[in-house]
């Protein structure tokens, strides 16, 4: 990865050596290309770390990492949330590399790792840190993900396997996501099915919302650097779960999670070539993440995709309707870029140059 510059500022300077008395909490965030998110998600966060010495739990710091965004992101923190350290790359990190940068800054006995496109409810941080703090074993915590909408997202989920990625390529983990029999059956990583309503200790958990224990991750390390992005979460709470900490989700607290606004930012900016390049991310995260847990499954692993893709293409080929040649003409893309994933990561072996 070429060397990127980092600037570490507050309020405008450069930061000098941090106090001696660490804070309880460190939230750090990763944003690119998202301003106006990233400062309704700050106006959330300031106003949460103001109410921890009420709850008797301390004070807290919050890290920004701003992945070369190019816009008035960095202007808009300086002015308007002169506390924040900010750190401004010169390349974008990705996700895992850009907490790293943050979370070898971080000072605090919990650190909260927060999409800059997810908003905190009241009272949020000062309940979870009270139940980490009950919970020593408890590596790492998560709470219900909802849109905008309303609508639960999957925010407690199961790892990746080559039997749980057929049925979400195939379909089948969304044809009857609410049924029990069928979920366990074809429900592949999202855990649709389970019916959650007390804390539950779960694989792993969605990197929008992560709470660390500085013991987790003094013990397991941060991201793997090189999972540019995509799946480097998963690899992290694996690497929690082997290291005999517990990754617990509490369904009964939530957070406002957007979404993939940042992958969102690079579609608008070039629709097919950028959406081709997320998706080359994906295949190269999935590739990287098989050969490290499943050694040779990631020949089955990019077979099946291949395969599906293949079938699908057969369905399509011949038929003169446009909606089946538009399908024709994607999975053709679909296919070369996971051969060209194979090929830039030697089937998993190694993770291209970065930033990807």
């Amino acid at each position: 990865m070429t060397a990127p510059q980092l600037d570490w500022l507050q309020n405008g300077t450069a930061l000098s050596s941090p106090d001696s008395s660490p804070p309880i909490l460190s939230v750090v965030i990763v944003s690119y290309k998202v301003p106006d998110l990233l400062r309704k998600c700050l106006a959330t966060v300031q106003t949460e770390i103001e109410t921890l010495p009420a709850n008797g739990l301390g004070f807290g710091e919050i890290l920004v990492v701003d992945n070369n965004s190019a816009d008035a992101s960095c202007e808009i923190i300086l002015e308007h949330f002169p506390s924040v350290r900010l750190c401004r790359s010169s390349l974008n990190l990705g996700f895992g590399p850009a907490n790293n940068a943050a979370l070898a800054q971080a000072r605090g006995r919990y650190l909260l790792l927060l999409n800059s496109d997810a908003f905190l409810a009241p009272g949020i941080l000062s309940t979870l840190l009270a139940r980490m703090q009950d919970f020593p074993r408890i590596g790492i915590g998560g709470v219900q993900q909802v849109g905008a909408d309303g609508l639960r997202q999957p925010s407690a989920r199961q790892f990746h396997s080559i039997w749980g990625d057929a049925m979400v390529r195939t379909g089948l983990a969304e044809a009857h996501p609410n049924s029990i029999l069928w979920g366990k059956l074809f429900g592949g990583i999202d855990r649709k099915w389970a019916q959650v309503t007390g804390p539950t200790d779960v694989d792993w958990l969605p990197g929008a919302f992560l709470l660390i224990s500085r013991t987790c991750l003094e013990t397991i390390g941060g991201f793997d650097p090189r999972f540019f992005f995509y799946l480097e979460e998963v690899d992290l709470c694996r690497r929690a779960r082997n290291a005999g900490f517990l990754v617990r989700f509490w369904p009964d607290l939530s957070v406002v999670h957007l979404g993939g606004q940042s992958t969102q930012s690079i579609s608008q900016s070039d629709s097919s070539r950028a959406s081709s390049q997320v998706v080359l991310w994906r295949m190269r995260s999935t590739l990287l993440y098989y050969r490290k847990w499943h050694g040779a499954v990631v020949w089955t692993a990019a077979a099946l995709e291949l395969c599906l893709y293949s079938l699908r293409w057969l369905r399509n080929r011949w038929s003169s309707l446009p909606g089946r040649r538009l399908q024709v003409a994607q999975t053709e893309t679909l296919i070369r870029l996971m051969l060209q994933a194979w090929k830039d990561t030697h089937g998993g072996r190694v993770s291209p140059h970065q930033p990807w």
